[in-house]
């Protein structure tokens, strides 16, 4: 630890192996110019001219976009926070903490998912009395709302409960799992557990019921004249405001049953009408910021997605030991903890477990000061997150101010909150411009923390041994498309958009975080090269056009370096971080088919609304999963069970390299000059084998339609035919 560390609330570690890192870096860079300077000095004269130019195209994007992902493996740095010194200087000063907890449709984001969320942060290990969560439900669902109320319920048992016997995590569905068949700690939590979790069945049957029956029941109705507020609305994307605050220090009922008081609870479903953009997730973000203002204004704030339950009840405080660092904590705008999954197995089938950006790049992003923003586990300065700029010298935390904002009345206090909610009150103003979440991208959390970045805050990456927060990760290859295809598009709108790190960057963030912004930004470019790789050198094969050297000749020294380095490198990297040779493998499958899928269609949509030509939708990712879907999952069967572009594109690719490869079968002894080609075809007919398998052998409900067979056949035997012609 530094000297200028050592009273200091948390450390900073360098990567100790960076110099390795840095050395091989450079040293495939080195090849990489040699694949360059080859392609330069052997253009063939006539026959595969335009194909080998095309290949230098492609080599000559990948490497320079290589060179964008080294910056965030330069200079990666690891945080360590002393929160037990945190409670020895600020135990009786801590800030007050909003929790903003975000769901949009209640069908695909179930509300028992959502309540555990909510039960989860409640009980934290934080002074009650500061904690307040806030639920944004943009889809005004009165079962959400239902669910929320009967979960304000149970948290009169839960959390003292969860104080009681110190229990982790604290969302109840996942610590009723962990406990199901193991010995409780003593007679007493015996006697308690099953107590607490005979109440947490009985709320979860009156839940479900209440989906099955799509409506609340008429006993609930009648008990609570909150649902009132429903009755005037026939549809739940034109209403007004819909808000009530279910549980508050002022309120005498908002205790629990050992009479301690509880965290104040809050629902909101803003106003929404049809001629008003809504701005989806991040116009939510801003509203809900402008209600919590009133309510309890704390100055921290966590955003936190639907399906993103605590982990860890001490996360709070490892957040503060950054912002109430006395030298360091005036700079940091927000603390990004890693987006973490309960449901992804071993070997990692669709890639969702993001390691390499959750355990290499982030760490990469904050060695020059600045992590993105990813949308949820986030920690941020109210100060940050409402625009203000952060001036050296002139800032100063003061935590002791904490503003005083409690109303007696709270009818009064919800109708004057719900005025920040409606659908005109950010006309003429700086909202989702220069104050809160900014608008106008699909990944509103990059860009919102992008323009934090711009306005001289810094941000920090904490990665804890536990986890601090779990979620759902997709669990069938579209969804996981779908939402590949969100992020691309979303990041290469921002470089179109005024907000471009490549231009409005300079002299606001370090040349690294600019680098590592454009990592991400071009994402969607990289589909080019991905499928000229994937489909010009094995077409080529059919006229035995030599696209590579010879694998006798010195150029190839380059070749295989490069290759080899690059799969090796990733495959350790891969172990270190805890994954198995099969995910490592299952992860370049993700990233061929991400590549000639999600990106493609990424980065033309963005292109067409470039021109004017296209508009912007927002996918939410589902969180339901099917009894057989999840079955073939936990058996690490690719699901595919549907006709899909994304489908027909990946089959009708796989196919071509089959083909392409069984009609050079014949000719191998004598194609000495074309090994790279057969190798890489190879590779890619291997690499595709669920593919084929979804195609021609699986009879399940997850296999490949027979459609989907016939369209990709007929388009990949078609292109083998025309290229043996045209060529």
């Amino acid at each position: 630890m530094d000297s200028s560390e050592k009273y200091s609330l948390f450390e900073t570690k360098r990567d100790r192996g960076r110099h390795f890192r840095r050395l091989f870096s450079i040293s495939v860079f080195v090849a990489i110019c040699f694949i360059w300077a080859y392609r330069l000095t052997h253009i063939p004269t006539n026959h595969g001219l335009w194909a080998f130019l095309g290949l230098f195209a492609a080599e000559l994007w990948s490497g320079l976009y290589w060179l964008l992902g080294q910056a965030l493996r330069w200079n990666r740095v690891f945080r360590k926070p002393f929160h037990n010194t945190l409670s020895q200087r600020y135990e009786n000063s801590l800030p007050g903490v909003d929790i903003l907890v975000f769901t949009a449709e209640p069908v695909i984001e179930p509300p028992m998912m959502v309540i555990n969320t909510i039960l989860s942060v409640m009980a934290y290990d934080y002074p009650v009395e500061k904690l307040s969560v806030y639920l944004s439900d943009d889809a005004g669902s009165e079962i959400t709302f239902y669910a929320l109320l009967e979960a304000s319920t149970f948290a009169k048992h839960w959390l003292p409960f969860c104080k009681r016997f110190k229990v982790e995590p604290r969302s109840p569905e996942a610590y009723f799992t962990i406990y199901v068949s193991s010995t409780p700690h003593d007679l007493n939590h015996a006697k308690d557990l099953a107590a607490i979790k005979k109440l947490y069945e009985d709320m979860k049957k009156r839940i479900e019921d209440a989906i099955k029956l799509g409506e609340i029941p008429s006993k609930a109705r009648s008990k609570h004249n909150e649902f009132s507020q429903w009755d005037s609305y026939s549809s739940r994307h034109d209403h007004g405001t819909i808000l009530k605050i279910l549980l508050h220090p002022n309120d005498s009922h908002s205790k629990d049953v050992d009479g301690f008081v509880l965290p104040t609870l809050v629902y909101m479903s803003r106003e929404k009408r049809p001629q008003y953009h809504h701005n989806y997730k991040a116009g939510a973000m801003n509203s809900l910021l402008r209600v919590s203002s009133m309510i309890s204004n704390a100055k921290i704030i966590l955003i936190l997605d639907c399906d993103m339950h605590s982990n860890h009840s001490r996360s709070v405080r490892d957040a503060l030991c950054f912002f109430m660092d006395e030298e360091k904590g005036q700079e940091i705008g927000f603390v990004q903890f890693p987006q973490n999954f309960d449901n992804v197995g071993k070997n990692d089938l669709y890639g969702n477990a993001l390691s390499v950006l959750m355990e290499v790049e982030l760490h990469g992003a904050d060695g020059y000061g600045g992590p993105l923003f990813i949308g949820t586990c986030c920690f941020h300065k109210r100060d940050a997150l409402s625009g203000k700029k952060f001036n050296n010298g002139l800032y100063k935390n003061d935590w002791n101010d904490e503003n005083e904002l409690i109303k007696a009345n709270l009818q009064e206090l919800e109708a004057e909150s719900k005025a920040l909610a409606s659908c005109n009150y950010e006309e003429n103003t700086l909202w989702g411009k220069e104050i809160g979440a900014i608008y106008g991208s699909l990944v509103e959390d990059v860009i919102t923390g992008l323009w934090i970045q711009f306005q001289g805050w810094k941000s920090v990456y904490y990665n804890p041994t536990r986890k601090a927060f779990l979620g759902i990760a997709p669990t069938t290859l579209l969804h996981t498309l779908v939402q590949q295809k969100r992020w691309a598009e979303g990041e290469f709108q921002i470089l179109f958009s005024k907000y471009s790190p490549t231009w409005y960057g300079h002299g606001k963030i370090k040349l690294g975080l600019i680098l590592g912004y454009c990592h991400y930004n071009y994402w969607a470019t990289t589909c080019c090269p991905m499928l000229y790789y994937s489909i010009i050198p094995s077409l080529s094969l059919l006229k035995g056009i030599s696209l590579f050297p010879k694998m006798s000749s010195p150029w190839s020294i380059p070749f295989t370096f490069v290759i080899l380095a690059e799969s090796t490198s990733s495959l350790v990297e891969g172990l270190i971080l805890g994954g198995t040779i099969q995910g490592w493998w299952n992860g370049l499958r993700m990233w061929l088919y991400i590549g000639t899928t999600s990106y493609p269609f990424a980065f033309i949509k963005v292109v067409l609304k470039f021109f004017g030509l296209s508009d912007f939708s927002y996918n939410i990712t589902t969180k339901i999963i099917q009894d057989d879907v999840s079955q073939r999952y936990e058996k690490q069967v690719m699901e595919f069970g549907t006709s899909s572009p994304f489908f027909t594109i990946l089959t009708t690719i796989a196919l071509l390299n089959l083909f392409c490869l069984l009609a050079t079968l014949k000719e191998l002894p004598l194609s000495e000059g074309m090994g790279f080609q057969v190798l890489l075809c190879g590779i890619l007919v291997f690499i595709n084998f669920p593919i084929y398998q979804g195609l021609f052998l699986r009879k399940d409900k997850g296999r490949l339609p027979s459609s989907c067979a016939i369209k990709s056949i007929a388009l990949a035997l078609s292109s083998c035919i025309l290229f043996k012609i045209l060529n």
